[in-house]
């Protein structure tokens, strides 16, 4: 079937014969003579210049066409650029490089190269845009990207992009032709798909390509294997900003030539059939507006779920104004129009037909965005699947992510020995063994631990409970006493008694059972007692409610003065944990190191650091000292967080701080079964012993608590360790951590460990919060030689 197109195709020299002319007639003498010698060559063959449709002539006059086209196609560049003469758009060749002679060849004698992705109608509106704009002076963005896909001998194919140079064509009327207004133009925009109207308005063979193109050939192979992977693969390489728009918005700029095109994105959830904004900062949707999920049919027209949802194709709006008016603000013109959007593409984001989101893009200027550049995104698209699959595997490891940090204590520095193990596990069960998971050990790595602790905290929450009891007990004894006087019953006497000595116990000191005595007496003998005076008496039934009023419905007791002291740890923890964890980031940007913290009364935690945490970076002993300098920083801090969040408490707990320095490397190891690392080995074992110790350790030959209010313990057994802790303290005290009050003292012998010696040193306390500097190892070596 003859190709129906609204250019007939001549073939002809004539703008390169003119070239020729205007270099007989220059000033250089070799290159006139050249064109000269040309000319004269061709005169005999007048239908060179004036062009010819009959084909078989290409082979009649190859030669002089041979000597045409010599200086397109240099000998010396012959076997290294892909190269053709042809007409455009055409498989019609009638020149080649060597290096395309040579691809031809591999394909095997019956190939015929063949432009992959001219589609049917596409090629007849493509030549209809190259009218209008070289005839008609109308500026349409119709590049698109053409390839030739061709094997090589090993039958592999190859992908071959097409650049064409249009230098010597001219497009010439037949007869006078039709006039295309600006208003005809936009019609044309927004009906790409009708090829009717569009040969209404240039009609087939209403014009004459006179002239050939040549076509500049680049092996894209990588480029387009490439392609089809991203769209069939997750790429999971963890962004931390997370926003796959903001990596293709100054592409898509470019490619549209657009320097004001927004990009947008929605999500599809197809459970719910309704749109939801992307949480991840920086994503808007222009569909939605705001950030509330809507319902696929109420956000948008039936043209548009028909073209989304139904058919995954695009929809467009190059007018919104003129929808808005057509429609009476009817969804989705009505939010672009309230946006200010003036043109609108959508482009469906499916994986196997499903949908997954819309791709929004959108700009201010009505017909920005059309039918006709529309298309380029066909090019493109898969690209875009892929980052947007990505972005919202992401998403979903970045919710695992939040679930393994509150649950589990595998934390991101280590986590990539964990990714190989299970990488190792699934090669051995896809190979059909049963496979185990090993243990994760981590050996010669170097501890770092640190504590700050509320002060008498166990006898603070007696005294809380003791209150809370004693005032529960007085309420149940007032009642009980009107009861006796109001009827008189020996049970009611009873049960005085036995209150009485409730409280007394109490009284003075609080004993382990006591709290859950008074709770199984109150429960057993005095709540049925009360139900029953509630219903006979009412007088009694006003002060039983009274009392119930103050219990409290989870513990069943009175917890005012305990419910204040909960609140304040609570509070203290969160506040501390919130600066550690901060800070924490900085500390590991210095050199990865494992790190974990968990919440008692107070705040602990652990660190490990060398050179089997690390996967990429080679561990220095320098990172060790740093680590110990942030941290003895990092506790001056927390304690100045504590001090300034001291007047908002309930009850004005203290706090002390602890550092433990342990100079020798061990091995951790992870334990399946809680989640967690621990030491590894019995020897390692003492570096646990003594952590879970110190904190209630005295001075040697006192009865004297190491921790005290207001001062920085730090815990060591070298005198090595001693040196290196005092230089820190001094450095930090030219900075505002310390002051002078530093002490050396040696602790009483812990069950098991002996020879322990501690540096007291007073923390400065500040009623406003520094800056976040952190002070690195290198900054004290600067400030020694200084």
């Amino acid at each position: 079937m003859e190709k129906v197109l609204p250019l007939q195709h001549i073939i002809s020299f004539n703008k390169l014969l003119q070239q020729y002319e205007d270099l007989a007639e220059g000033s250089n003498e070799h290159l006139a003579k050249r064109a000269r010698y040309i000319l004269d060559m061709q005169a005999p063959f007048p239908e060179l210049k004036e062009g010819f449709s009959d084909v078989s002539l290409l082979e009649k006059h190859k030669g002089i066409i041979d000597l045409l086209l010599q200086d397109s196609f240099s000998p010396l560049l012959s076997d290294n650029e892909i190269k053709t003469a042809s007409l455009p758009y055409s498989d019609i060749i009638f020149n080649a490089s060597n290096r395309f002679k040579r691809i031809l060849k591999a394909a095997g004698p019956d190939y015929k190269p063949k432009i992959t992705n001219l589609e049917q109608g596409v090629d007849y509106i493509m030549a209809c845009v190259v009218i209008l704009n070289y005839y008609y002076g109308y500026k349409l963005d119709f590049k698109r990207l053409f390839f030739y896909n061709i094997p090589d001998a090993e039958g592999v194919m190859r992908h071959y992009r097409i650049l064409y140079n249009a230098d010597f064509m001219e497009i010439i009327p037949i007869g006078t032709p039709l006039e295309i207004t600006q208003d005809d133009v936009d019609e044309l925009l927004v009906n790409i798909d009708d090829l009717e109207l569009w040969k209404q308005k240039i009609p087939p063979n209403s014009f004459i390509s006179k002239g050939f193109v040549i076509s500049n050939m680049f092996d894209v192979t990588a480029e387009h294997v490439i392609s089809e992977i991203k769209s069939n693969l997750i790429v999971t390489d963890y962004n931390k900003e997370n926003n796959f728009l903001k990596e293709v918005e100054e592409s898509f700029k470019s490619l549209f030539g657009l320097s004001g095109l927004r990009l947008g994105f929605v999500k599809y959830n197809p459970k719910l059939q309704q749109f939801e904004s992307d949480f991840l900062d920086g994503i808007e949707s222009y569909l939605l507006k705001k950030s509330s999920p809507e319902k696929c049919n109420t956000s948008l027209c039936l043209e548009a779920y028909d073209k989304l949802m139904e058919q995954n194709s695009l929809f467009i709006i190059s007018d919104v104004n003129k929808e808005y008016i057509r429609t009476e603000g009817k969804a989705p013109f009505k939010n672009l129009y309230d946006q200010n959007i003036k043109s609108a593409l959508f482009a469906p984001i499916a994986k196997k037909g499903k949908l997954i989101g819309v791709l929004e893009l959108v700009s201010d200027n009505a017909n920005d965005l059309n039918s006709v550049n529309g298309q380029k995104l066909e090019d493109i698209m898969p690209y875009i699947v892929s980052a947007a699959l990505r972005s919202i595997e992401e998403e979903e490891n970045l919710i695992d992510a939040v679930i393994q940090n509150e649950c589990t204590s595998v934390h991101p520095s280590v986590s990539w020995k964990f990714q190989e193990e299970a990488k190792r596990f699934i090669k051995e069960k896809y190979l059909g063994n049963e496979p185990s998971f090993k243990e994760i050990v981590f050996n010669d790595v170097y501890p770092l631990y640190g504590q700050i602790d509320i002060r008498n905290s166990s006898q603070i929450r007696n005294e809380a409970i003791q209150r809370d009891l004693t005032i529960q007990l007085s309420e149940i004894n007032s009642v009980l006493s009107e009861a006796l006087e109001s009827h008189s019953l020996p049970i009611y006497e009873e049960l005085i008694f036995r209150v009485n000595n409730y409280l007394a116990d109490i009284k003075d000191s609080l004993q382990s059972t006591s709290e859950q005595d008074i709770f199984d007496f109150v429960t057993k003998n005095i709540n049925p007692v009360f139900e029953y005076l509630s219903k006979s008496d009412d007088t009694l039934k006003k002060r039983i409610t009274l009392y119930k009023s103050h219990i409290d419905l989870g513990t069943g007791t009175y917890y005012d003065h305990r419910r204040n002291y909960d609140e304040s740890v609570t509070f203290i923890n969160k506040k501390l944990a919130g600066v550690l964890d901060k800070s924490q980031e900085q500390a590991q940007k210095m050199f990865p190191h494992y790190f974990e913290r968990y919440k008692t009364d107070g705040i602990e935690h652990n660190m490990y650091i060398g050179n089997a945490i690390s996967a990429e970076r080679n561990f220095d002993p320098i990172y060790l000292s740093n680590l110990r300098l942030w941290q003895l920083q990092m506790m001056c801090e927390l304690e100045n967080a504590h001090y300034r969040c001291k007047p908002e408490l309930k009850v004005k707990l203290d706090v002390a701080s602890l550092i433990l320095v342990y100079n020798t490397s061990l091995s951790i190891r992870f334990r399946m079964d809680e989640k967690r690392f621990d030491v590894d080995g019995t020897y390692n074992a003492r570096y646990e012993i003594i952590k879970k110790r110190i904190d209630k350790s005295f001075i040697k030959g006192t009865q004297e608590r190491l921790t005290q209010s207001g001062k920085l313990v730090i815990v060591y057994a070298q005198k090595r360790d001693e040196l290196e802790y005092l230089r820190y303290i001094n450095f930090l005290r030219s900075k505002g951590y310390f002051d002078s009050n530093i002490e050396i003292v040696e602790l009483e012998g812990l069950q098991g460990v002996s020879g322990l010696k501690a540096i007291r040193a007073g923390i400065l306390y500040r009623p406003v919060k520094k800056s976040n500097k952190t002070y690195s190892y290198q900054d004290l070596l600067n400030e020694i030689k200084a």
